[in-house]
Parts: structure tokens; sequence; C-alpha cells
């Protein structure tokens, strides 16, 4: 699905903070920010996230650190429902594949 995450129905802050090369304060701290990262919380406080918080993190993710926006910039543009963000997805899952059939191929040699 995304890299070098395996495929599962829920996962653990750590696991995504891993993948996203980020600190757990950070995506808890986005999830203070942004609506759409709503990860279920159980009543020990583990968070739990489904493939569409790890998607809207992706976006998220892409728009602070890729794309150089500010939370407030990021904010208006999801708000704006920008055609282009979830082109950007689709382009970002399709690289993924790519890369997995690259490291494939590289270790078959």
């Amino acid at each position: 699905m995304f890299g070098d995450l395996p495929e599962k129905k829920y996962y653990s802050i750590s696991e995504v903070a891993t993948h996203f090369k980020v600190n757990t304060s950070l995506l808890r701290y986005w999830e203070k920010e942004f609506d759409q990262i709503n990860p279920s919380i159980k009543s020990s406080g583990i968070r739990k996230y489904t493939k569409e918080n790890i998607e809207n993190i992706s976006i998220i993710y892409s728009m602070l650190k890729k794309e150089g926006l500010t939370i407030q910039g990021a904010k208006k543009k999801l708000k704006s429902k920008d055609v282009s963000t979830s082109e950007n997805l689709m382009i970002l899952k399709k690289l993924d594949k790519i890369k997995e059939e690259l490291r494939s191929l590289k270790n078959n040699l």
C-alpha cells in the first residue's frame, strides 16, 4: 500500500510516524490541527490509524513538508477541495508501486 507499511486494517502511531519519518508528537499535533486526521483512540489512549487516515496524513505531509505550505495554508487548500490534491495522492500511490517494482527488480539481479 504505502511502501514500507504492511497491508493491515489498523496501524499504530509509531508505525505511521516511522513511515513518514516524523515524531509521534507531530502526528498528535496534526491530529489537533486537521479534522481529516481522526484515528480511533482506545480508552487506554492508544491510537489506531486506518488507511484513510494515512492517505490524509500523506496529503498533509506533502503540503507541509514538500510544498512548504504553512498549517493555515494547508487548511485553506484542504477546505477548497483542490482537485490537484487528490490527483497528487493518486500519483504518489502510482510512484510507490513503481518504486516497489524497481526494488523487486533490483533484488532479483
